[in-house]
């Protein structure tokens, strides 16, 4: 469809696409529940294969319990285990867990590192993670390749790449620094909201005129309404006003409100 854009061309319709995100998300953050970039990478960790909400609601137990790296090196595995079992493949998770913490501990005095390049050494943790932890718990820019942000990008027509690196690079020069992080939740809400995997709900996206795969979904706006999640969804009004507000996650849930999709 733009088979023609230049790269000056493409790199302002990404722009025009941030801006527009940022009007419609501007309560966009991290969706995991964190105090420190520990719990942060822990929560993380745990994220793969399951939902954020999910995480969140294990989370407290699991913190009360072991809340340094310190605490989880030293947590016997079966406990550990069972705290998260709910998130799936939770063997794998607890040995990723005890093991980064136990690096941690031993190689950088208990602190998580502020570095990608000592990050990614850390069990269970790719350039996805790493870039989540360095972004949101160190103010680091980065750019997180998930399977949403994946989706959009190409149907954004900002890269035909397929491999996450190369997705990140390819994007990453489309912006300056300072929106990386930004950027990639306000993506991420997108696609968890609006442009959906299997039916994106392209009568209700406010980026008709910016993107190349509008049509792809459901145009008709009155059915498009009907396939939007989360706060956005038909009857949420009232939890997408807080939200737009300024009410935090930990405020929404001591209200009541589910925040599941």
């Amino acid at each position: 469809m733009r088979t023609e854009e230049t790269p000056l061309g493409r790199k302002r319709r990404a722009r025009k696409i941030n801006r527009v995100l940022a009007e419609t998300y501007p309560y966009a953050v991290a969706e995991l529940d964190f105090r420190n970039p520990f719990e942060l990478l822990v929560a993380t960790v745990l994220s793969a294969q399951t939902t954020d909400v999910r995480v969140n609601a294990i989370t407290p137990a699991l913190f009360a319990a072991y809340p340094d790296p310190l605490a989880m090196s030293q947590a016997e595995p079966a406990a550990l285990q069972e705290l998260i079992r709910s998130t799936g493949f939770f063997r794998a998770k607890a040995n990723s867990l005890l093991a980064l913490s136990t690096r941690i501990v031993d190689e950088y005095d208990g602190v998580v590192p502020g570095r990608l390049e000592d990050l990614v050494t850390l069990a269970g943790v790719g350039r996805k993670t790493a870039n989540v932890v360095l972004g949101n718990a160190f103010g680091v820019p980065g750019i997180t390749v998930d399977t949403h942000f994946i989706r959009l990008a190409r149907r954004f027509g900002w890269t035909d790449e397929t491999d996450p690196v190369k997705i990140e690079h390819a994007v990453g020069e489309l912006f300056e620094p300072s929106d990386w992080t930004m950027l990639s939740h306000r993506v991420v809400f997108h696609g968890r909201r609006i442009c959906l995997a299997r039916k994106p709900a392209c009568g209700a996206c406010p980026l008709t005129t910016l993107c190349p795969a509008y049509g792809e979904g459901e145009t008709d706006a009155a059915k498009a309404a009907k396939l939007l999640k989360y706060e956005l969804a038909p009857g949420r009004e009232e939890l997408l006003e807080k939200m737009r507000a300024g009410a935090t996650r930990a405020e929404l849930r001591t209200e009541g409100y589910g925040l599941q999709a």
